[in-house]
């Protein structure tokens, strides 16, 4: 139940700015009050650029919550949904605690659940969901939920927002996410390294899928809607008061709807041959990997 405006739309109600201090503002309308059954505004923002692997780093303050709302931090690909792919990298409904990481791909794709990863299985039917073929089991692609109550909602903002990455190579597929006080010192220099971050929230391993194959010519998608197949599904069972149409009435109820960000960062891998000195070998000529920053694309896409 949203009607995501056009720029200019966005632009005139404020529902899209950058602060004076360089801090990138997207947000539902919070300030109109409707009619019952009336999609209330909102914006989609998605990247012109197309990317095929990446560690794509989210650095926030604020992620939108609140009852009846459904915002998510996501990549898309450029073909037929959902053949060419989808990563939902931050994604949530009304107050819930914990963020949920899922891909929606073809028909060859699957969960390993013997990969590495910190978070746990989104079950269908009682049973962990493996199947991460967009189409099967209404949509629902294959996700993982975080352990942390402080991914998502209420508990994330208060503490200060924190960092989302994802990791896109032909290793995989895999999410971190850090609130404030433990952000890695590599990641605030901008030299990241994500083999130092530990295990990963969320993972997709390529025994299971090809994540060069089922992942392909990506956009980078931010938005917030309202209502719909998850919040407007999930709201009699959620503990919100009313109904999802009824609470979309009121604008006081979207006040906490909104994306506060510092900035987005995307990185490739790039391989050097450096040299290595051992005590107990000669010097050698030995391959290196790292990441290389490539785009910081915000703040720049909403002042053009």
């Amino acid at each position: 139940m949203v009607n995501y405006t056009d720029r200019d739309t966005a632009l005139a109600n404020n529902l899209t700015y950058v602060t004076d201090d360089g801090k990138v503002i997207m947000k539902g309308d919070d300030s109109t009050w409707l009619a019952s059954g009336v999609y209330r505004n909102s914006v989609r923002i998605s990247s012109r650029t197309q990317y095929n692997t990446g560690l794509f780093i989210l650095d926030l303050n604020h992620a939108p919550w609140g009852c009846g709302v459904w915002p998510a931090w996501w990549t898309l690909g450029g073909g037929q949904w959902p053949y060419t792919g989808e990563i939902d990298i931050i994604e949530g409904v009304h107050d819930n605690a914990h963020n949920q990481v899922t891909w929606h791909t073809g028909p060859n794709c699957t969960l390993n659940p013997n990969t590495s990863f910190t978070g746990t299985i989104v079950e269908t039917n009682g049973q962990p969901n493996l199947n991460c073929y967009g189409n099967d089991n209404n949509n629902a692609g294959c996700g993982i939920t975080e352990w942390s109550r402080a991914s998502y909602g209420p508990v994330f903002d208060a503490q200060g927002g924190g960092v989302f990455a994802m990791k896109w190579d032909d290793e995989g597929i895999a999410v971190w996410s850090f609130y404030r006080a433990a952000v890695p010192k590599d990641v605030l220099s901008g030299q990241p390294d994500p083999s130092s971050w530990g295990e990963p929230v969320a993972a997709l391993d390529p025994t299971g899928c090809d994540p060069i194959t089922n992942f392909v010519n990506h956009s980078i998608v931010f938005d917030i809607t309202f209502c719909g197949d998850w919040a407007g599904n999930s709201y009699a069972t959620s503990g919100c008061p009313g109904t999802c149409t009824d609470r979309l009435m009121d604008p006081s109820n979207f006040v906490n709807a909104s994306w506060n960000i510092n900035s987005l960062k995307v990185y490739r891998k790039q391989t050097l041959a450096g040299l290595v000195t051992g005590s107990a070998r000669s010097e050698s000529q030995t391959p290196a990997m790292f990441w290389l920053g490539i785009t910081v694309f915000l703040g720049a896409l909403l002042l053009v």
